[in-house]
């Protein structure tokens, strides 16, 4: 496996004064067999600087090193990478095992190598029984496994994931997610997995690296992004329900943004006076949607306080020691 460095990393399309610059300047170093997740919404770059990463995308500007080896100018061939794709990619008329073989072919390599490298494969993502189907009689599930196959049998110095899970339904993407685990653990892979989906990044990564409009808003541990949010930006992007952010909150600060996640805050006798809006009830748990002046506020409760009713005022009290504070023009945490 191998490191991964990205120094002040540009992409723009076009040249000149209507070139359009879609990721601006991201540094980050991934460690040798890290797993590091990048997450954000729609649009904000997330899989063009993987594709970066890939060859699959020219860089505008600044520096891409895989192991210690500068691959700007190296095709994706050179790179020592595998990419497994949101659509699978499999080649319908071959079996299971061909498809996995089908990259070290090409290279030549000996058919009992081949044999060895898609039999470990097979064990771990638990396709032995699988190999001599086609994809059409396969569900979504292990024709995902097929993929993450096809790249572990070429043993890569780095795996790269564009969003792997999109396709698969709610079941199927926890068992992927878990199948994915328990492959970096058993093969120590230095991998990157792009997805938009938040609880994907929190369960999987070691670290993350948000993105938001084509700029890193935050690389960090999960607690360390859930906790202690850089921005305005990851606080409301990162936990559901998301942080309340609070212009105009009691005993709030001049030139200030307040943030409170929804469980911190203890519905009581004393606090702040709110006004119910809705109750969702979640199985074991209820978010109450309140208004307080032009905010609305989440709060978090178990099953054992019982659901105010609607339109119903309650107290709730902020826990002090659970207060975030960022610039109101900035968004940055002060």
């Amino acid at each position: 496996m191998a490191s991964i460095q990205l120094n002040n990393v540009i992409k723009r399309y076009g040249n000149g004064k209507h070139a359009l610059q879609v990721i601006h300047g991201v540094n980050a170093t991934i460690a040798d067999r890290e797993f590091i997740v990048i997450v954000g919404p729609s649009g904000c770059g997330k899989s063009t600087l993987l594709r970066m990463v890939a060859g699959l995308e020219e860089i505008s500007g600044g520096e891409i090193s895989i192991g210690n080896r500068v691959v700007n100018q190296l095709e994706p061939a050179e790179r020592d990478i595998a990419m497994v794709f949101q659509n699978y990619a499999l080649y319908p008329h071959m079996s299971v095992f061909d498809n996995m073989a089908y990259g070290l072919k090409i290279k030549k390599v000996p058919i009992d190598e081949i044999k060895i490298r898609v039999d470990k494969a097979a064990k771990i993502l638990e396709l032995g029984h699988l190999l001599e189907r086609k994809p059409r009689q396969l569900s979504g599930g292990q024709r995902q496994r097929v993929a993450m196959g096809r790249a572990i049998v070429r043993q890569p110095q780095v795996f790269l994931f564009d969003e792997p899970l999109s396709n698969l339904d709610a079941k199927l993407r926890v068992q992927t997610r878990l199948e994915i685990q328990k492959l970096h653990r058993e093969l120590g892979i230095t991998a990157l997995f792009v997805t938009h989906d938040q609880v994907e990044a929190m369960t999987l990564a070691q670290r993350m690296i948000v993105m938001n409009a084509g700029r890193m808003e935050q690389f960090g541990t999960p607690e360390e992004v859930y906790n202690r949010p850089a921005t305005t930006f990851v606080a409301s992007f990162i936990g559901s329900p998301p942080m309340n952010l609070l212009r105009n909150a009691p005993g709030g600060r001049a030139g200030a943004i307040m943030g409170i996640r929804p469980e911190h805050l203890d519905i009581g006798h004393t606090g702040w006076e709110l006004r119910v809006e809705t109750v969702e009830l979640l199985g074991a748990e209820r978010l109450v949607y309140c208004r307080l002046g032009d905010d609305q506020i989440i709060v978090r409760t178990d099953e054992h306080h019982p659901a105010p009713a609607t339109d119903s005022i309650i107290h709730v009290a902020p826990r002090e020691d659970r207060l975030h504070w960022f610039d109101a023009a900035s968004g940055k945490r002060i």
